[in-house]
Parts: C-alpha cells; sequence; structure tokens
C-alpha cells in the first residue's frame, strides 16, 4: 500500500524535525512552539492527501503491518469511519494499555482493558466506542463532515471528542487486535503532573457540555461524586493517579489541579454551548440512542476505582 509521512513537529530543542526530514525524507511542519496535540494534528490532516489518516504519536511505536491493519479494518463497512489499535504499554508488552476505550457517564474516559496483563481477551476484531488518539486511522471523508481536533482541547480528552461527535454523526469505530502499538504511557507530561490532571478534568467537562444528552448531562455531578469515592477507594490501595501524589501536599496538589480545570471549564462553557448548537449540523443519532451507545460502552464503578 501507499503511504505519506507527515512528521509535525510542535516547537522541539532537538534536530528531530531535521532528522525526519534530511535521513528519512519526510514533510516536516514546523511550529516554533507548542500547539497542542489538536492544532498539530490538524495541520498535519490539512496537508494529507490519502483517503485515510493515521496518527501516530511519538511515545509509540507500531509494530509491521499497523497501518495496513487498520487500513483494513475501516475498510470493513462504508461507515467505518475509524479504526483502534492494539495498543500495549511499551516498558512491559504482557500488559495492556487500551485496546478501543470506554467512558464513564461523567466524561471521563479510559482505555479499555487498561493494566490488564494481555491474555487474547482481546484478539477479536469488533466495535469499540472510538480509538486512543495516540495510533489510530480515520477516513477522510469522515473528517471533512465533521471537522478535526477541537483545538480548545489542547491535549487530553480531544480524541474521545472527536470519537464521540463522530459517533453522534453515524460512523462507527472497528477494534482491530492486528495493529499492534507500543506506547510510553503519560510520557508527554508524566503521570505527577497537576497540569495534566487540570487538563483532563477541564475536558471531560468540556466534552460533556458540547456533547452529552441533556439527561446525561444533568446527572454529571452525581457521576462525578460516584468517581471521587471511586477514587478514594483507590486511594487506600495506594493505586490510580493518588499513588502519584504521594501524602498530604500530593492530595492538595491533586485539588487544586482540578479545580483550575473546572474553573477554566467554566470560563469556556458559552464556547462548548455555541458549539453544541452546531453539533445539529452532522447529527444521526438521536439523544436517546447517543445515551446508550454510550452506557453499552460504559466505564464501570470497580474499573474506574
Amino acid at each position: 500500500m501507499l503511504f505519506e509521512v507527515i512528521v509535525v513537529d510542535n516547537g522541539s530543542s532537538d534536530d528531530s524535525a531535521g532528522m525526519a526530514e534530511r535521513d528519512f525524507g519526510c514533510s516536516v511542519i514546523r511550529n516554533r512552539e507548542n500547539r497542542g496535540f489538536c492544532a498539530a494534528n490538524n495541520q498535519g490532516i490539512r496537508a494529507a492527501r490519502g483517503e485515510y489518516i493515521a496518527l501516530l504519536n511519538n511515545d509509540a511505536e507500531a509494530e509491521p503491518a499497523w497501518l495496513e491493519a487498520l487500513w483494513r479494518a475501516c475498510q470493513s463497512a462504508p461507515d467505518v469511519g475509524m479504526a483502534a489499535s492494539k495498543v500495549l504499554v511499551w516498558e512491559d508488552p504482557r500488559i495492556i494499555d487500551k485496546a478501543g476505550h470506554l467512558m464513564f457517564p461523567d466524561g471521563q474516559n479510559r482505555g479499555r482493558g487498561s493494566g490488564a496483563i494481555d491474555e487474547g481477551q482481546y484478539d477479536r476484531q469488533e466495535e469499540v466506542l472510538w480509538p486512543d488518539g495516540c495510533a489510530a486511522l480515520y477516513r477522510k471523508q469522515m473528517l471533512d463532515q465533521i471537522g478535526g481536533f477541537d483545538e480548545d482541547f489542547f491535549a487530553y480528552g480531544d480524541d474521545a471528542e472527536l470519537g464521540l461527535r463522530a459517533r453522534i454523526a453515524g460512523w462507527r469505530c472497528i477494534y482491530t487486535p492486528a495493529a499492534v502499538v507500543r506506547h510510553h504511557r503519560a510520557a508527554t507530561m508524566g503521570k505527577d503532573s497537576p497540569r495534566r490532571l487540570e487538563l483532563i478534568e477541564r475536558n471531560r467537562l468540556l466534552l460533556a457540555l458540547k456533547l452529552f444528552p441533556t439527561g446525561l448531562l444533568l446527572l454529571n455531578p452525581l457521576y462525578f461524586a460516584m468517581r471521587l469515592a471511586a477514587g478514594v477507594v483507590a486511594a487506600q490501595r495506594g493505586a490510580g493517579d493518588t499513588a502519584h501524589f504521594p501524602g498530604l501536599s500530593g492530595k492538595w496538589k491533586m485539588a487544586r489541579a482540578l479545580l483550575r480545570g473546572d474553573l477554566e471549564a467554566l470560563r469556556l462553557a458559552p464556547r462548548m454551548w455555541r458549539k453544541r448548537a452546531e453539533i445539529q449540523r452532522i447529527r444521526k443519532l438521536s439523544p436517546g440512542q447517543v445515551r446508550r451507545l454510550m452506557l453499552r460502552h460504559r466505564l464501570s464503578w470497580r474499573e474506574v476505582a
């Protein structure tokens, strides 16, 4: 199969962009500063000439035949607009990072099977909610219809917003275990980064405001409280994000990061509300169908904890 490689350099300080251009013949788009995951990917999408757009983050390493496997998954039906990879943990490929995505009803999303030992339980090609943006394939026709990544998100939760928007527009996602990638988890900002938590919290609220059916949106505070309770359970056994913020000072950092995320989401709420109205232009699924889809691919309370 024929493909082109476009490298978007997001303000790097080394010679990686020059090496990609000089040694590998890639087309390189250079940004003087870090414009974020969303803006940089949109630059690449606009420059691409193919019928499909594959994303591969700089902290992900694809195995041979990865691209062909994703392409075959997208070819399985005309309404398949996205293909999801089997993403393994780079440091220990026995552990699953993501096999498609699940979502908790408050807007927090997580990889399907995240942290589990790979025992073949996800070795079947099947429909999932959406792919992880670190290693995914998107149909260009779909992106032309619904638009690219929402640049207000900057990073984190952006692939969930694009994926749910695509589902609302009637497109499906197929996961294929033949497309294998190894991923350095949280390599961009680090698991102990308060800024990472802030963006995750902010963007889950922005996603809900923009795309959730009204009934689920009204229940958001309840589901958020349930997830906080799950976080407390996880903290008691030293698991979850709390493990990366030890001691009282660490918990205080987490609380401040969440509060900053909520305040930033409040500031952007009017803009998301306007975008919510624009979703009607591409809508194929009713709010009830979207709700059932989300609950069918729901992240359980036990998995959150």
